[in-house]
């Protein structure tokens, strides 16, 4: 789940996470009021979840009240499109108004979870500002790293190796290291898939701060946070990932034209590679688990069918928890409520799989049956078209 940078900031700044003086605004004639409070300049910026705000116009300098409110005025409302929104963008709802400060030099500081080491890594760089992917393409050596044991924790000793490895002045190492240790316990707590600085800022007058901030939770670990979810902004998630939500179904809208209804992440991976290379895209990734009831199959095939980019449908489960006749039988009374009309490919392997065909051949529906992946892939693809 993530949260909007005013969020965040204000998560931060109770583990001692110093950051601009700031206040959240949804008006733009607030913007005036909000920078004389704050003192001139402040920076007026937009609030989506999504980077790469400052280049698409999301993100900018007020020099006076007037600027301020007739900044806030265009940006408010604005369709902004960036690296990450894709090209149909983001509306800006929501603004920071946060007060101007001296800048000294910019770097980049960020926590995720390594699962091939099945540890936390701490990054951090000098190229702060810039998108790290880039950075990572064009010039790896510019990103350090520290891998932290979870059992153990960050060390002081790590931290401060990072402040050095940053360039910092001597007399800064200690408080970039109380930093750098204050991001780390708040990714832990907050039980975050990732925290980013980007940029973390040194000023002229020599202080320290998170200038950006970006935070992105553990779904999986919501349960021990449930005051997080007052922190969701439905207007930031696509409509359809919204609806899948009501059902625990793990649902990503994509841009082709093929829905995929699988059980299991590994098999949807699997799936999606299989259609691409049968020369097709698919719309989506819509895994129902390994307990796909009835009922859940066809929440499952309302949501893929609501996608009006879907020109066919390929359903492709494994049985072993879930019995494939139980998976047939909610595709077929789903087939019947819902009306389906466009192609739908069946394969199913697994407990119950004679009985399930069985079940699809006696239906009369038009379903397409498949005895293998590729077969499926090609089937669906050709229909597709």
């Amino acid at each position: 789940m993530k949260i909007h940078e005013y969020q965040a900031k204000a998560l931060l700044v109770k583990y001692g996470v110093k950051v601009p003086k700031s206040k959240m605004i949804r008006v733009a004639t607030d913007a005036r009021k909000t920078a004389e409070e704050l003192g001139l300049p402040v920076v007026v910026k937009a609030q989506i979840h999504a980077g790469g705000r400052g280049k698409g116009g999301g993100v900018k300098l007020a020099r006076s009240l007037d600027d301020a409110e007739t900044l806030a005025s265009q940006i408010l409302g604005m369709k902004l499109v960036t690296h990450q929104t894709g090209p149909e963008g983001r509306e800006v709802q929501t603004l920071l108004i946060e007060e101007g400060l001296k800048i000294k030099q910019e770097f980049y500081l960020s926590v995720v979870v390594d699962r091939v080491t099945s540890q936390i890594v701490f990054m951090a760089s000098t190229a702060g500002g810039m998108d790290i992917e880039e950075v990572a393409e064009h010039n790896p050596e510019a990103i350090l790293k520290e891998y932290i044991d979870p059992a153990v924790g960050m060390q002081s000793f790590q931290a401060r190796k990072l402040a050095f490895g940053l360039g910092l002045p001597g007399e800064l190492i200690s408080s970039a290291s109380k930093f750098i240790l204050a991001l780390y316990q708040a990714f832990v707590d907050l039980d975050a898939s990732l925290l980013e600085i980007n940029p973390f800022l040194l000023t002229e007058d020599g202080q320290l701060y998170a200038l950006d901030a970006k935070v992105t939770f553990d779904d999986n670990a919501l349960y021990r946070h449930k005051d997080f979810l007052e922190l969701r902004d439905l207007n930031e998630e696509e409509p359809l990932e919204i609806e899948a939500s009501k059902y625990d179904l793990n649902y990503i809208k994509l841009d082709g034209t093929i829905g995929c209804m699988v059980n299991g992440a590994g098999l949807a991976m699997a799936t999606m590679d299989i259609i691409k290379l049968a020369g097709g895209e698919p719309a989506n990734f819509l895994d129902v688990g390994g307990g796909a009831s009835q009922a859940r199959v066809e929440n499952a095939f309302q949501i893929l069918l609501a996608d009006k980019k879907v020109r066919a449908v390929l359903i492709n489960i494994f049985g072993g928890i879930v019995r494939c006749d139980m998976v047939a039988a909610g595709v077929i009374a789903a087939a019947k409520n819902l009306g389906v009309e466009i192609p739908v490919v069946v394969r199913l392997e697994g407990t119950n799989v004679e009985r399930a065909r069985e079940l699809l051949s006696e239906s009369g529906l038009n379903f397409t049956t498949a005895t293998s992946m590729k077969d499926a892939a090609e089937k669906v693809v050709a229909l597709s078209n």
